[in-house]
């Protein structure tokens, strides 16, 4: 399915740094070592696999020393591809970094593409298909709880709980199939409805699996959260405040914010990118006329509003209109400024958006923050208790959504009495969707697609 080939690149990120990693992976990887590598003391001899020799990188061919390094060898198949595998931890100064590589590339190997170790990792049986796509999300978690789904994935969690229900199917698909080959056995197909009330509870399972999704993308992308007001009540304080430094210009002039600012928080584990826009009333300034429409813009493709009111003003034609709009969206009512003499009817605030949860804030004094920040992380993932198991992959929650469906057509089909032919078919399509998961069936286009979002190295 690939090359037999040897591939190297750089595992590390480029740029200066005390040291880094050039990794080699192949047939000819321990061959290409012995070519460059020179122990210390001029000790001979096969390498040890599995340990860190200290010796230096040598052109062959001049003698020329390129550097000091440290190199160990990993035989297959206890390595991470499941080939031999080299790696050689030089100095990480660029020009180095990038000569070492060169000299590898010189010796036969090939400079391996996006993802390219990871994808042999798979293709030799090392990870399936859902533990080499944990290995991305847990390069780009961005918070603990973000790294700890990552790391679950990257086990086998989700490998685990997918191959438990596929065993489950399977032994529905030989019943049914068993009613088909051996007919004259006379082999119930429904057994009394047994079959169809474990294919009904199996449809379930699924079907929380897959309701898990939004919770774990929340996790792994993070989710976006609009702050929404008319001018001066307190917008950019409040950003300020959830921060933790003045990172936004506050003024007492109304208007101050012309631009969407963008800034990142941690709820507890759940990474926020928070928004905070211009004022949005009527005005005549062009300028801020365009500040206005990208606050309108944003709070449209918001997951979630914080809509700011003035707690020591009535409320505005801008409050109402802004609390009118966040009827049909996820949001909290912000009423800002608790510290001042308060003029704001709750009553008349209520009547705009009557089922949004009010917390009570002073972005000055830094009073209600902890609460909003409680109320803030429960809006957005909609419950306390985390799922068993938790999908964070589009393709995962697509391919098991396919398999729920194909479920529910075989429960349809014996519901409605059709030939047990049928059920087989959805029931063979259902095994297929949990098998693309895990990657036990996939295609060359899906695997390119998977590991090209990998770095190069990896």
């Amino acid at each position: 399915m690939y090359r037999e080939d040897t591939i190297a690149a750089v595992a590390t990120p480029m740029g200066e740094g005390g040291v880094a990693i050039v990794r080699v992976s192949g047939p000819d990887a321990e061959r290409i070592a012995g070519e460059i590598f020179s122990r210390s003391g001029g000790r001979n001899g096969a390498l040890r696999s599995h340990t860190l020799h200290h010796g230096i990188i040598r052109e062959p061919k001049s003698g020329a020393v390129l550097d000091e390094v440290l190199l160990a060898l990993m035989r297959k198949p206890r390595s991470y591809t499941g080939e031999d595998v080299v790696e050689v931890h030089c100095h990480g100064g660029p020009l180095l970094v990038r000569r070492v590589l060169e000299l590898i590339l010189s010796r036969g190997a090939r400079h391996a593409g996006p993802g390219e170790f990871t994808q042999r990792a798979f293709l030799n049986g090392r990870l399936d298909l859902a533990q080499a796509e944990g290995v991305l999300d847990l390069i780009r978690a961005r918070t603990d709880k973000g790294l700890q789904l990552a790391l679950g994935q990257l086990s086998g969690e989700l490998s685990k709980w997918v191959g438990e229900l596929r065993e489950e199917l399977l032994d529905l698909l030989v019943r049914v199939e068993a009613a088909i080959d051996f007919p004259e056995e006379e082999i119930e197909l429904l057994e009394g409805d047994q079959i169809a009330a474990r294919a009904e509870a199996l449809r379930k399972r699924l079907a929380r699996l897959v309701a898990s999704y939004e919770w774990g993308r929340l996790f792994r992308e993070g989710a976006r959260v609009c702050i929404a007001g008319r001018p001066n009540v307190g917008k950019s304080s409040l950003l300020n405040a959830l921060l933790g430094e003045e990172r936004v210009i506050v003024t007492s002039v109304p208007g101050t914010t012309r631009d969407v600012i963008e800034e990142s928080i941690n709820l507890g584990g759940l990474p926020v990118v928070i928004w905070d826009t211009a004022g949005i009333r009527e005005t005549t300034d062009q300028v801020e006329r365009i500040g206005v429409d990208f606050s309108l813009k944003h709070l449209e493709e918001a997951e979630a509003v914080l809509a700011v009111v003035d707690s020591s003003c009535p409320l505005a034609p801008e409050d109402q209109y802004i609390l009118r709009m966040l009827r049909e969206k996820r949001g909290l009512i912000i009423i800002n400024k608790i510290d001042l003499l308060p003029r704001l009817n709750m009553e008349q605030l209520m009547k705009e958006a009557p089922d949004k949860e009010v917390v009570l804030v002073s972005a000055k004094e830094g009073k209600g923050l902890e609460e909003l920040k409680v109320s803030l992380r429960k809006l957005l993932l909609g419950t306390w208790n985390e799922p068993p198991v938790v999908l964070t992959n589009l393709r995962h929650k697509a391919s098991l959504e396919r398999a729920e469906e194909r479920i529910a057509g075989a429960l349809k089909a014996i519901e409605e009495g059709l030939p047990s032919e049928i059920v087989a078919v959805e029931l063979q399509a259902a095994r297929e969707g949990l098998e693309e998961v895990v990657g036990v069936i996939t295609s060359d286009n899906i695997l390119e697609r998977i590991f090209s979002q990998f770095c190069i190295g990896k």
